[in-house]
């Protein structure tokens, strides 16, 4: 993929954004578990980095996919990912479905300021017993009048604690299955809303993740994005966006942390000569190189295939496919930086511990790798639907 002049430089701006405005805050968001989203988010949006592909009517950019490929491998160099991650939930999990499908009233009273960063946005499907499993949700909206009355709760949701708004999907209908759902835009200034808990989590600790409680919640039956019952296909259209960014954020961070382990091992000595000059690691960190580079090269094919238009199964293959293969990427890449660092990589004060620990959660979010290995058997025609 060939990048124009103008998106050379939108990358170079990225990268000045994440080394100057994030990095120098890395380890004090880490050790609070929590990032400033409403000071972060502001800023973000003077770039215009919270809406690249969205309408300019609604604050957007109007770029195309390309420019959101650059911006996810620029913004994967984080060295905090949990919060790549937490942005990437404000521009491809929580709004994508509102641009879509919103109401013009609702991309008013929500889309634009969270394009603007002036509203904080997280995704709310995981419950505590349908995690990649969405069809087995039970959070249920019951309709009174002109209005919705929700009742349930909502589990591992980043942006949780720090949220003015949530993209909720709910049962609206006594359907089962993926049958009677909707996407409903909950503000969290509501009665009978709370946070349950803030949850601990094994990495991506510089991100607040919260279990969420709903009680007689009403919002106006307004709200809902798009046509009622038709959340579950919707959703699964905002997952393509959430794993395709995640694919994109896991290339910028896979090749930072090959550049930090190949620096290292061409600098420590060994018995009189560098690690670097062992033929071995030589030959298994280019095995790495060569893995990653072919998966970025995919990556690429991916936003290509968006720009030229390609059907929506193809789409949802190659992103699932994406994840699949960046998710295990980048836990065998984290193995072997620990290896290659030896007992200094295994220390805190070391970034290959938080790498370690960080890339973990990429094949369990959006859909575990079992879950991506079944989309793709059944677009290849493998066993049965």
């Amino acid at each position: 993929m060939r990048f124009t002049e103008e998106q050379e430089l939108f990358r170079t701006t990225v990268r000045e954004f994440v080394d100057k405005e994030i990095n120098p805050h890395a380890d004090a968001w880490e050790a609070a578990g929590i990032f400033p989203a409403h000071e972060l988010f502001p800023r973000l949006g003077e770039l215009g980095l919270l809406g690249l592909e969205y309408d300019p009517r609604w604050g957007g950019q109007g770029a195309d996919h390309t420019w959101t490929l650059v911006y996810g491998e620029e913004f994967g160099r984080c060295a905090a990912s949990g919060v790549a991650m937490a942005v990437s939930v404000q521009t491809d999990m929580a709004t994508p479905s509102l641009h879509r499908f919103g109401s013009d009233e609702l991309k008013e009273r929500y889309l634009v300021p969270a394009v603007r960063g002036d509203m904080v946005a997280a995704i709310a499907v995981t419950e505590p017993d349908a995690g990649s499993d969405v069809a087995g949700l039970r959070t249920r909206a019951v309709r009174d009048g002109d209005e919705w009355v929700v009742n349930g709760s909502k589990l591992y949701i980043t942006n949780g604690t720090q949220a003015d708004w949530l993209c909720l999907l709910a049962r609206t209908s006594d359907d089962g299955g993926h049958r009677g759902m909707s996407q409903i835009v909950v503000p969290t200034d509501v009665d009978g809303f709370s946070v349950s808990r803030k949850l601990d989590k094994l990495g991506q600790r510089s991100s607040d993740t919260a279990e969420l409680s709903f009680v007689d919640v009403r919002v106006p039956v307004a709200n809902t994005i798009g046509e009622i019952g038709r959340g579950f296909q919707q959703q699964m259209a905002q997952f393509q966006n959430e794993r395709l960014i995640a694919a994109y954020m896991a290339i910028g961070n896979l090749q930072l942390a090959l550049d930090r382990t190949i620096t290292y091992v061409q600098e420590r000595q060994a018995f009189g000569r560098s690690l670097g000059d062992n033929q071995w690691i030589q030959f298994k960190l280019a095995e790495l190189v060569a893995e990653v580079d072919l998966t970025r090269q995919y990556c690429y094919a991916c936003a290509e295939a968006i720009t030229s238009g390609a059907d929506p199964l193809t789409v949802t293959k190659m992103a699932s496919i994406a994840k699949l293969k960046t998710g295990r990427l980048s836990r065998e890449v984290a193995d072997w930086c620990i290896q290659f660092h030896g007992g200094i990589g295994y220390m805190e004060e070391t970034w290959t511990a938080r790498y370690f620990r960080d890339s973990r959660l990429l094949s369990i979010g959006g859909g575990a790798d079992e879950v991506m290995l079944r989309i793709i058997a059944m677009l290849a025609g493998i066993g049965k639907a």
